[in-house]
């Protein structure tokens, strides 16, 4: 069961406004990594069920991270149907990511109180989400839907949509800006935050710095764009 309630995930999601995106098939790597992340600020994980036995390595970082560091928030990305959301939310997964939309995966969620952001490329996969409960829309891939403008477009009719791109955002003050500047409520990042060369090195600091820095420029692009 979920050890936070859907409105303290969706706070969490909206004050930090970067939710990092991670796969590693071996449980000690995903422990670093995991940890390494919240150090650098970031409480907000989405474990992503991407390899043979994802859900076994996920079970098992809930579990550790419940003692080690309860302030964490782990959730699950790449659902697409219900059976496997209901084996992770069984593990403990606080909030579910898709990359596409899917009705009865919603009606779980909604029945669990648990947040659902599935993926959408269209003003109609977003309205459909809306209508089936999903607080905070993806938008899926968001550079190739669209990038920035996609959002900035959708919020003028839809200015009550809040919108989380995943793919296409970079750590950099560029990138950051003009998503922030958009509108979004959030940015998935992947292997732009947790890249290839850091895990190849087991760099846990590497990963723990670019995760604070990637946070202080989020923080200071928002204070402006408030003033």
């Amino acid at each position: 069961m979920a050890r936070y309630t859907r409105m303290q995930v969706l706070t969490a999601i909206y004050d930090i406004s970067v939710v990092p995106v991670f796969y590693h098939p071996d449980l000690e790597t995903a422990k670093n990594v995991v940890a390494a992340i919240s150090r650098g600020g970031c409480k907000l994980v989405e474990f992503v069920n991407r390899g043979d036995h994802a859900w076994e390595v996920f079970n098992e970082l809930e579990k550790h991270f419940a003692k080690a560091d309860p302030s964490l928030i782990l959730g699950v990305g790449s659902i697409v149907e219900p059976y496997t959301a209901a084996l992770y939310i069984n593990c403990g997964a606080n909030f579910v990511v898709g990359p596409s939309l899917n009705a009865e995966v919603a009606r779980l969620c909604n029945r669990r109180m648990i947040p659902y952001s599935p993926g959408c490329g269209s003003a109609s996969e977003i309205s459909d989400a809306q209508e089936l409960g999903c607080e905070i829309v993806k938008v899926f891939p968001g550079k190739e839907v669209g990038g920035p403008g996609f959002v900035k477009n959708v919020l003028g009719p839809m200015p009550w949509t809040r919108v989380m791109p995943t793919g296409g955002v970079e750590s950099t003050e560029e990138s950051l800006t003009a998503w922030l500047g958009a509108g979004v409520a959030a940015m998935g990042m992947g292997s732009n935050l947790v890249t290839k060369d850091m895990l190849a090195k087991k760099d846990w600091t590497a990963i723990e710095q670019n995760v604070r820095d990637t946070l202080t420029r989020v923080k200071t692009i928002k204070a402006k764009l408030r003033s």
